[in-house]
């Protein structure tokens, strides 16, 4: 408890453009064949000339309006210059002196309710190296220069994360920024989002940072509060033992639960950087940052206020709703349609999301229709479907794309309002399962899910299990 850690993040986002940073080729995914979608500006070849791609440029403009950034209308492209097989010319084309954007900021809820925010020092567009396979046991190293020259954006945050829960909360919350921005894929696991962590620690109550060390290439939420974790408590056994920390660049080893060194660290002088003599200044207009203000659309901690004003939800209930766009915009059209909102969106939390997990799609790619599932719950709430059946309408719907009212008269289902008729029901079951009633009898109250199961069972879920609850309490009871 006499240490305190000092987290700052770097994050790699790939931009979802059609062609790369500075040339026409294709933008492809790894099912692409190697080395098909190049061309000479992105291999490197001597004479070409790259150009700025300006939907690259209105993407991080977007991101930085979100971020509340100061705008650079003035920015500069340099040379970052390291040698590497991924790196074609060299070196990669980046912003160094002047980014784009600077001096934003991003608030972060943690899981305990209390709120932070994260200073943002920069954000920059760049190109991404080429992707390498390392065959067998690494005596062979593949290249394949698909990826080479795709756009990036990178998010530089200020070290002011304290703790592993911090800065993977700073992570979900940039990567679901992102998404609802539509610039980035977001799926950390194909290398659309990367991260990169410095940490340090130091005594509490120092101000001077510690000596930091650098955790590349982390790929998940998990490996990220895993790696960093292990960072911290390695560094405090360093200096309770006496002995120096090392600047390093680490990767995290998941296998052996520990980092592991890649190289000694890199200072910025090491990549000798210089401006790109091949692009001129990158110089943004008024339109274009209006432009890309308009673009920004809803932010995702705008769309939850909302959702708790207008349709009267809790907090946590409307952070689930709104944790992707395309769920809150579905979520959204429904709870509009329903008076119900409360038991809307706990159906859509179950029930659709267990529909959307089990086929792994997206709510844009459901069956369900919001004005057909908005028919199908009003109908629930109206008691002409029980519980049991309107599941199993959803259930079908889901994998026939047929609308409420096609499904319902196919399954030839009637809810059964009269109470002599639900009585008599629950007549013949108590007395088709005289055991059981004795062992109610005796004490053994549990038996009273069996023989409502029992009733569901006979009248195929066509009854309000809160009438038979009351009606079977009443006969077991007295």
């Amino acid at each position: 408890m006499k240490y305190e850690a000092v987290i700052g993040l770097e994050i790699h986002i790939q931009l979802t453009t059609r062609t790369k940073m500075f040339c026409s080729c294709p933008v492809v995914g790894y099912d692409v064949p190697p080395n098909t979608a190049v061309c000479p500006v992105c291999l490197g070849m001597p004479g070409a000339l790259p150009v700025p791609n300006k939907k690259a440029v209105h993407y991080a403009l977007m991101l930085a309006n979100a971020l509340k950034c100061k705008i650079n209308k003035r920015s500069i492209f340099a040379r970052k210059n390291y040698f590497y097989p991924d790196l074609p010319k060299g070196y990669q084309i980046t912003q160094d002196e002047i980014p784009i954007a600077e001096d934003g900021k991003l608030l972060l809820r943690l899981p305990d309710g209390t709120q932070k925010i994260v200073r943002i020092r920069r954000i920059h567009l760049e190109e991404d190296a080429a992707k390498s396979y390392h065959i067998g046991t690494g005596e062979i190293t593949l290249v394949d220069f698909n990826r080479c020259g795709v756009p990036l954006i990178e998010i530089v945050s200020e070290p002011d994360m304290r703790t592993p829960l911090e800065a993977a909360t700073y992570v979900m919350k940039l990567r679901q920024l992102v998404t609802y921005l539509g610039i980035c894929a977001g799926d950390m696991e194909k290398g659309n989002l990367r991260v990169d962590a410095n940490v340090s620690v130091r005594k509490i109550g120092q101000t001077e940072l510690g000596t930091r060390t650098e955790l590349k290439n982390l790929n998940s939420f998990r490996f990220l509060q895993k790696a960093l974790q292990y960072e911290i408590e390695r560094h405090i056994k360093l200096l309770e033992a006496g002995e120096k920390v090392e600047k390093q660049t680490l990767l995290w080893d998941e296998h052996q639960s520990k980092t592991v060194l890649m190289r000694t660290k890199e200072e910025s002088s090491d990549y000798r950087y210089f401006p790109e003599p091949d692009i001129l200044e990158l110089v943004v207009t008024d339109d274009q940052i209006s432009n890309a203000e308009k673009d920004v659309g809803e932010l995702p901690d705008e769309r939850i206020e909302r959702f708790m004003r207008s349709y009267n939800l809790p907090r946590e209930l409307a952070e689930s709703l709104c944790a992707t766009k395309s769920f809150s915009d579905y979520a959204d059209r429904v709870l509009e349609a329903v008076k119900d909102k409360k038991a809307a969106a706990n159906w859509l939390l179950v029930e659709v999301m267990r529909i959307i997990n089990e086929k792994n799609i997206s709510a844009d790619e459901l069956k369900v229709s919001s004005e057909e599932l908005a028919k199908l719950l009003k109908m629930l709430s109206d008691g002409e479907v029980t519980r049991p059946i309107a599941k199993e309408v959803f259930k079908r719907m889901a994998e026939s794309g047929d609308k409420v009212e096609e499904i319902i008269s196919s399954m030839q289902v009637k809810v059964i309002n009269d109470d002599s008729q639900i009585e008599k029901i629950v007549d013949e079951v108590l007395q088709e399962n005289t055991d059981a009633v004795k062992k109610y009898k005796a004490g053994k109250k549990g038996v009273f899910g069996f023989f409502m199961g029992q009733i569901m069972k006979k009248t195929r879920g066509q009854v309000d299990p809160k009438v038979v609850n009351k009606i079977l309490l009443e006969k077991l009871e007295g």
